[in-house]
């Protein structure tokens, strides 16, 4: 499992570029509608304050499987909306296409990763429902905001995510383990990071690891499984946060024929702000 995604991974992320905040929109659709024009980049830093989400788009014999998973596994798959069969909308973004607005796609077929793509509006079936979950990507700007420094944002990379040794419970057919985000931050805002990023539960909420990787199974904090590595400096800390990549490895592990779900890292912007989270919380 660990060697599948890592040799995908680095398959897909090692010769990406790095984005400035030049690159970057701060509207939400008027990051969409650059990415409908083809434009990839990963989007983190993208539309500050606003939430992200994850896609998964499975066939409806599996979404009933795919729904229990999320409701079983709500720190990495914290649910914001789930689509009518074949419907490429979704209430976070009225006037959005899930086929066509996110920066790209991976196509799945069999459990294994099949093609990626910045439009998959010919690869879209009246059988699928799409799953919207939430990111972390959300509660970044208000970190940076609480002195909180965001290594992959300011170098221009996609955040570095890893499979766990975390089971997570199972539903149906699907199955596999917890993937993870990670963050570097200077131990003495560890703290700051806790109580930020717990304030925003539909975006995986306060980390579920701080320290120690090994105790999650990773090894190599330099070999992300998705994503990018970025740099650890002296007196930093590697926090973990549970992640919306987490459907992707029980993809891999539970062989669907066939999903369509983000790139990891390349998100669905909606037009639902984190004071809007806040205040429904």
């Amino acid at each position: 499992m660990n060697r599948l995604a890592r040799s995908r991974a680095r398959r897909d992320d090692t010769a990406a570029p790095a984005f400035t905040a030049l690159d970057r929109e701060s509207d939400p659709a008027a990051a969409r509608a650059r990415f409908r024009t083809g434009f990839v980049a990963p989007t983190a830093g993208w539309a500050p304050g606003h939430l992200q989400a994850n896609l998964v788009a499975v066939p409806e014999e599996h979404a009933h499987d795919l729904l229990l998973f999320a409701q079983r596994n709500p720190k990495a798959c914290p649910l914001l909306d789930v689509t009518e069969p074949g419907r490429p909308e979704t209430v976070l973004a009225p006037g959005a296409d899930l086929r066509t607005d996110l920066p790209r796609y991976q196509v799945w077929r069999n459990g294994r990763p099949a093609e990626q793509a910045e439009d998959v509006t010919h690869l879209w079936r009246d059988d699928l429902v799409a799953f919207l979950i939430g990111c972390s990507f959300t509660f970044e700007a208000a970190l940076a905001g609480a002195g909180v420094p965001v290594r992959h944002v300011e170098q221009g990379r996609n955040v570095p995510m890893y499979v766990t040794n975390r089971a997570c419970r199972p539903a149906g057919r699907i199955r596999g383990p917890l993937v993870v985000s990670m963050r570097p931050i200077p131990a003495g805002l560890v703290g700051t990071a806790v109580r930020v990023s717990a304030a925003v539960p539909a975006a995986h909420g306060a980390p579920i690891h701080v320290g120690h990787p090994e105790g999650l199974g990773i090894t190599d904090l330099s070999q992300p499984d998705f994503g990018d590595a970025v740099d650890i400096r002296a007196g930093e800390v590697p926090v973990f946060w549970a992640c919306g990549v987490t459907p992707q490895a029980a993809l891999m592990r539970s062989r669907l024929p066939f999903a369509i779900t983000h790139k990891p890292g390349h998100m669905f912007i909606t037009d639902v702000s984190q004071q809007t989270l806040w205040a429904e919380g």
